[in-house]
């Protein structure tokens, strides 16, 4: 069994391609029943609004000084890596806000429900970004997806209407910052080869096989020479 353990958020876009072709890997290696995927939460913007407030292109401009018009030529590389996917990935018209609550729902998820539901939970909160263009803090988008997953209407309430599992999400988050993740995805692989960011199909397989082949170092690496891409607090890495 390899056990992977991986911080993301759900308004990363490298997450979301990363994590997607991770799932390519594993299924083209023939891995599928043996990883076992822990999720863990990473708030690029903890601070981040419940509402939103500006545009993706807007945002991108002011976080990197560009123009309008460079920040929309950035976004759309970036998009296009996720469409090369099979994604309908709409970077462009993303609904920036807070994430905390949909990191919340997953770790109720995690805490009362298969790996299975877990899984499609997980997936659904990054389509609903990425190509639904839904705002994340909505409670009802929330409601939606987590149902669709396969999870209680009683349970998503109870979450929604409270702070429960809020510790958790900040325990992800410090966990993270005692290991030095400063972007992410950042991926674990059974403890000890971390892979910080979103690979190629064939990184991640390699990276898979490396530690089939119990080659794995303990140790933080970038697998035949890539440089994954990935998110922090100050921005996504352009292309």
């Amino acid at each position: 069994m390899i056990n992977l353990t991986i911080w993301s958020d759900f308004a990363c876009p490298y997450c979301y391609i990363g994590e997607v072709r991770l799932q390519r890997a594993i299924e083209e290696l023939g891995l599928t029943n043996d990883v076992n995927i822990d999720f863990r939460a990473f708030e690029l913007d903890p601070t981040a609004p419940k509402e939103v407030t500006t545009t993706t292109p807007e945002r991108f401009a002011m976080k990197y000084r560009l123009s309008v018009e460079d920040a929309k030529k950035q976004i759309e590389q970036i998009s296009q890596l996720g469409r090369e996917l099979g994604i309908d990935f709409r970077y462009m018209t993303t609904r920036y806000s807070n994430t905390r609550d949909a990191h919340r729902l997953m770790k109720l998820a995690e805490a009362k429900y298969d790996k299975e539901t877990v899984g499609r939970l997980n997936e659904a909160l990054f389509a609903a970004y990425f190509t639904e263009n839904l705002v994340l803090t909505d409670h009802k988008t929330l409601m939606d997806k987590a149902l669709d997953a396969g999870l209680k209407e009683e349970d998503v309430k109870d979450v929604l209407n409270s702070e429960k599992y809020d510790d958790e999400v900040r325990f992800d988050e410090r966990e993270a910052m005692m290991r030095g993740v400063h972007g992410v995805p950042y991926i674990v692989i059974n403890g000890s080869f971390a892979v910080p960011g979103a690979m190629s199909i064939d990184g991640f397989k390699s990276a898979l096989q490396r530690e089939l082949n119990k080659q794995g170092e303990a140790s933080a690496a970038q697998p035949d020479g890539e440089r994954p891409h990935a998110c922090g607090p100050d921005g996504c890495k352009l292309l």
